[in-house]
């Protein structure tokens, strides 16, 4: 049932949800309900949608949580750019977290083919 955690995706997903917690702790309060718990759902999702797809029958099922993780990691790509364009973060730890983010994209879409083969 814990095989997820031996992904490295996963682990590379949840690292980035840390990130994004620490990240988003500086955003202004007025953002709490807005943009800070937007990004923060989003960055949960790409971790949670591996773990529950590891526990379901078939790739196919596996590939459709994997894609909907895929979805969210190009979300939260956005979301982060838009805090970074509002100021909310520097754009030293937006280069950082932008290149994890799209690591992680790529090893989605690798085990995504993978499951499909």
């Amino acid at each position: 049932m814990q095989s997820y955690r031996k992904l490295q995706v996963w682990q590379k997903s949840h690292q980035i949800v840390l990130n994004v917690y620490r990240l988003t702790l500086a955003f202004p309060n007025d953002e709490r309900f807005g943009l800070t718990s937007q990004i923060r759902r989003c960055a949960v999702s790409i971790p949670s949608n591996i773990a529950e797809g590891s526990a379901r029958g078939s790739d196919a099922d596996y590939a459709r949580f994997l894609h909907i993780a895929l979805g969210s990691v190009t979300e939260l790509d956005y979301q982060l750019l838009l805090a970074n364009d509002l100021a909310f973060i520097k754009n030293d730890e937006y280069e950082i977290i932008a290149r994890e983010i799209d690591e992680i994209g790529k090893m989605l879409n690798g085990f995504i083919k993978r499951l499909k083969q």
